[in-house]
């Protein structure tokens, strides 16, 4: 099955034109997309479609959501060159990444907790994603056990996630399975040592954690079920802090004990009498992270897993400088798309000081802020081998499914297409700091 483009007229011309003709086609019928294409429009109508927690969790940022805004507003700083006049009827968006051809330079970054925004969560986008061929990053607070997910998608190419835990043991077995899952690379999430300050989810009082969701990863792993039934011999149930007899508190409790079933190998009434399912909120609450992870920790990572290591949450020039010192595989600049510090330095702005200095050593992912195909554009000429997709996928799938994820990608990828095309380019390798034209400041106009 193609990646890219099913057997249509257009397809030859690449993933724009067929995306055109299928939307202009299906509306002479009168259907219109599944989702919007228009990115505002997108975020709006996930808006309206999932709960208000939901979309706290999902679109909301730390403290004021500057660097939300930030990272967006980073891309103002650039405009691309229109270069007619070039024989451009052919183009190519792969790209070599990890050793292999992909079919485009996108990836999809981790995002946790998708159960928030649709049931089928992460194996709905892992199908999404490998229909077109794009590699899908696990999150370490996926919905469903990664080895649920590698079955759901068995052609699938897959990363997963590490956020560094509290306990090494943990960490190492998570490992394990991700290598035996079928994972090409291991991405070790720097900079969640300590949660962000996210003020609509504090606003809403709302954490998915403490009601069991978003860990999967860890119920089903042997070793947090042993650390869970350690606690819950050292600490029975009645000593837990007590918590406030409501409908709600009756609904999180139910929650708890759906999710804690992995723990318990049983239904519903007998997973709600079991200490195991509360005890697995606690323990993972406990362990979650560590803020004490210092860079020679990293050096553990290489015992327990032979893949390749990329280090996510890289954003100052001399921690890129030093994670090469350190031999990693891969760098992923990333500000957790503005929601870990308010007034953060956006991705972009530095962006082509790390790639100066990795000097083409080693790939670098970028995401923050990315939602369109123009953007990745920008930031594939700025020196990002790959580019990672994160809330607009969380958006089509809140709305739409699997089918809106897939929709929302490949709008993503039209629109590069016909960005690459307009620009003069045939090759992702085309576009280039040649292909920008950087807008002068306010200061320096003055």
């Amino acid at each position: 099955m193609s990646t890219v483009a099913p057997s249509d007229p257009a397809a030859a011309r690449g993933i724009s034109r067929r995306t055109q003709s299928e939307i202009y086609r299906a509306g002479i019928s009168g259907t219109k997309p599944l989702v919007p294409v228009d990115s505002a429009a997108l975020e709006a109508a996930a808006g309206k479609a999932l709960s208000a927690e939901a979309f706290a969790y999902i679109a909301g940022g730390a403290g004021a959501e500057r660097t939300v805004a930030a990272n967006r507003e980073a891309f103002g700083r650039w405009q691309i060159w229109p270069r007619p006049l070039r024989d451009v009827s052919t183009r190519d968006l792969s790209i070599e990444f990890l050793g292999r051809t992909r079919p485009t330079p996108f990836l999809l970054a981790p995002l946790g907790v998708m159960e928030m925004a649709h049931a089928e969560a992460d194996l709905a986008v892992a199908r999404a994603a490998a229909s077109l061929g794009i590699p899908y990053t696990l999150s370490n607070q996926a919905s469903f056990p990664m080895e649920q997910v590698r079955d759901a998608a068995p052609a699938g190419a897959r990363l997963f996630q590490l956020y560094w835990s509290a306990s090494d043991e943990l960490n190492a077995s998570l490992l394990r399975r991700a290598e035996a899952s079928g994972c090409e690379a291991i991405v070790v999430t720097l900079d969640t040592h300590l949660l962000g300050w996210r003020t609509r989810d504090l606003d809403l009082a709302y954490l998915p954690f403490t009601r069991g969701m978003g860990i999967a990863q860890y119920t089903s792993d042997p070793v947090f079920q042993q650390l869970v039934r350690e606690r819950a011999r050292a600490a029975p149930s009645s000593d837990a802090p007590a918590v406030k007899i409501t409908p709600k508190a009756v609904a999180a409790g139910v929650t708890i004990a759906r999710k804690g079933r992995a723990l318990t190998g049983a239904g519903l009434r007998d997973s709600l009498r079991s200490p195991l399912p509360r005890a697995a909120v606690e323990t993972f609450l406990d362990v979650f992270s560590t803020p004490a992870l210092t860079w020679d920790d990293l050096a553990k990572a290489r015992e327990w897993t032979t893949l390749p290591i990329i280090l996510k949450g890289i954003v100052h020039p001399d921690d890129a400088a030093r994670a090469m010192d350190a031999g990693v595989d891969g760098i992923w600049i990333s500000n957790h798309g503005g929601r870990q510090i308010d007034q953060s330095v956006p991705t972009l702005a530095v962006l082509p000081e790390i790639a100066e200095r990795v000097g083409g050593r080693v790939p670098i992912v970028f995401d923050s802020g990315v939602r369109q195909g123009s953007d990745a554009a920008i930031a594939l000429a700025l020196g990002a081998t790959a580019v990672a997709i994160g809330r607009p996928y969380a958006y089509g799938l809140g709305i739409a499914g699997e089918p809106g994820v897939s929709e929302v990608l490949r709008n993503l990828l039209a629109e590069l297409d016909i960005t690459l095309g307009l620009s003069g380019g045939t090759r992702i390798a085309d576009l280039d700091r040649s292909t920008l034209r950087e807008v002068p400041s306010q200061r320096a106009r003055a």
